[in-house]
């Protein structure tokens, strides 16, 4: 499939509606060829794990709404096959039937079930919720992959709206919206919301990617700044004019597979001793 084809598709299957709708649209609109992967249950947490090796973990995105491991198969199961490691992916609890902090408390529960720190993958909120993870618990993270990560909500953004009308997969209606749904309670300076504005000076080694066409751009521009001024280490590639979360399709995209390339590199020279 080319690059048209597979924007054709994200436009002829927009995930909207309920909940419910929005998680049967987006398993539909990522259904691709993938390994099915291996199921698991950690702390009482569900998933699918791929390939074999040192273990890794990859928090899914779908704004804490929608996503799963199985929308995520088929990047987990390539990115575990490049990088030599085992990937394991954990379907933590969706909003609204649980809100934040129910996200964290699964993604937790998972980390700290492994002997030694590991490195974590986040696409989307599954950055943002990497990165509050590595905050939190950094003994346990070794470190962190993110992909086009949600890091701030306090409005400092100037491309969530910029960017809205170029984005295919994400605008800043449609992300406030899964906001709100998950994290309500939180206000949008807090930490938990906007890892932005909290304290990453005990972050690990971090790889970091988006596109100059993402609504998040700017979640990941402000975060490469932060992280420079707090002394942290950070290789940061950003792509051009390619839509949110491009690099969940490797058996579609180049700049996919180019994209869990890189990250591979980034995870073999991190791979923990």
């Amino acid at each position: 499939m080319t690059r048209a084809a597979v924007e054709a598709r994200l436009a002829a299957h927009p995930v909207e509606g309920t909940p419910r709708q929005m998680r049967a649209a987006f398993e539909a609109l990522m259904s691709q060829d993938a390994p099915p992967g291996t199921p698991f249950e950690r702390e009482g947490v569900p998933g699918l794990r791929f390939g074999t090796g040192s273990d890794a973990i990859w928090l899914h995105g779908g704004g804490y709404v929608f996503g799963s491991s199985r929308s995520h198969a088929a990047a987990a199961a390539y990115l575990a096959k490049v990088s030599g490691y085992k990937i394991w992916v954990p379907d933590y609890r969706l909003a609204p039937e649980a809100v934040w902090p129910a996200q964290y408390e699964d993604a937790a529960a998972v980390d700290e079930s492994f002997e030694k720190p590991v490195p974590v993958i986040g696409d989307s909120a599954g950055g943002h919720l990497a990165l509050n993870l590595a905050r939190s618990a950094p003994r346990c993270v070794s470190a962190l992959v993110l992909i086009s990560p949600n890091t701030d909500r306090s409005g400092l953004s100037q491309t969530r709206q910029r960017n809205s009308t170029r984005d295919l997969m994400n605008s800043d209606r449609d992300d406030t919206a899964l906001g709100t749904t998950a994290m309500a309670p939180l206000a949008h300076t807090s930490v938990q919301a906007s890892p932005l504005l909290g304290d990453l000076s005990a972050l690990p080694p971090i790889w970091i990617t988006a596109s100059t066409h993402e609504v998040l751009l700017d979640d990941t521009l402000m975060l490469i700044r932060a992280m420079g001024l707090a002394g942290a280490s950070v290789d940061a590639q950003i792509r051009k004019g390619l839509f949110h979360l491009w690099p969940l399709w490797p058996t579609q995209l180049k700049c996919a597979t180019d994209t869990l390339d890189a990250a591979a590199r980034f995870l073999k020279a991190h791979r923990p001793s």
